[in-house]
Order: C-alpha cells, then structure tokens, then sequence
C-alpha cells in the first residue's frame, strides 16, 4: 500500500537553486536537492547537529526578468535531519534537511512561486512525444 504524503506544502526535486547556507561559524555556498515552502535538504561538508539554528540565503530566478536576475531570499531554520553520504568508505558529504521554522510571508510567497514554475515546466516537458 501507497503511503500518503503528509506534508503541507509541495516539495519538488531540484538540484539547480544556490544557496549560502550559515551555521555558528560555518558558511558554505551549495545548492538545495529539493525543496518546499516548509523547508529544503541540501549538502554540505560538516556534520550538523540535529535543532541546530541556521541561516540560508537562496538565489531564486527572478521570473519577471525572464530569469536574468536572481533575487536572494533569506530565511531561518533549523536542522531536522542529517546523515553522512559514504562512498568507497569515506565521508563525501552530508545531506541535510531543514525546516523553515521562521518564514516571512514574502519569502514563502517567492518559494511557492518558484517551486510553480518549475513544476509546470517539468510537467510540460513531460507532454512532449
């Protein structure tokens, strides 16, 4: 049997959106795995604590400038999940998830539209022969 999803906000696949991701004295630049207006997961090179409090910048296309320009979208969260990635026995990188625990309503309004829009145009290119 199918598990139903219990998530409120629709998440997509999505390895193309930067971001800075800041946490205590760690910064790095990565880009999101997927995404939703409750959250993202991402990778990173350290291990984060679970509930750790963080700092993302993401780089969204901005739709009205064809994509051209990117506006940055701030938000806060905190660290829901983390595990290692091991490949040929070593530690290549972690993948984390974080929940948006502090989301502004202009940011969740550009997350949403964003996630739209690459949605429609996957499902469009779908359609085709």
């Amino acid at each position: 049997m199918a598990q139903q999803e219990r998530r409120k906000a629709p998440r997509i696949k999505d390895e193309e959106l930067s971001l800075e991701f800041h946490a205590g004295n760690f910064d790095a630049v990565t880009h999101t795995l997927n995404i939703s207006a409750s959250g993202l997961y991402c990778k990173v090179d350290r291990d984060m604590p679970l509930m750790s409090r963080v700092s993302l910048v993401l780089m969204i296309p901005d739709v009205s400038k064809d994509g051209k320009e990117i506006r940055k979208v701030e938000v806060e969260g905190v660290v829901v999940r983390a595990h290692p990635v091991i490949i040929d026995g070593k530690i290549r990188h972690y993948d984390i998830a974080v929940f948006f625990d502090n989301l502004s309503s202009k940011a969740k309004e550009l997350i949403t539209n964003y996630i739209s829009r690459k949605k429609s145009t996957s499902e469009k290119r779908s359609d085709l022969p």
